[in-house]
């Protein structure tokens, strides 16, 4: 069983500007690791699934805006 910390505070939605802090893509996870300073850090798709357990089981909070992938992708060009 796997349990997920919920945040107490909406955070800020992810801008194309967040980018991932492991190789640059647009960053569409923010997991905010619970240390004296809040570190967070920021995932491409692909590198939090990387992650996610090790995220999870260390309790990290997450914000995750994945299911924007699907929406940009499909989005028409302007």
């Amino acid at each position: 069983m796997t349990a997920t910390t919920l945040a107490t505070t909406t955070p800020a939605e992810l801008t194309r500007a967040d980018r991932c802090d492991s190789c640059g893509a647009q960053a569409y996870v923010r997991a905010t690791i619970h240390t004296a300073d809040g570190l967070s850090l920021l995932f491409c798709g692909h590198h939090f699934r990387d992650h996610e357990l090790a995220l999870l089981t260390s309790g990290a909070t997450i914000h995750d805006e994945r299911r924007r992938i699907d929406d940009e992708v499909s989005a028409p060009e302007r």
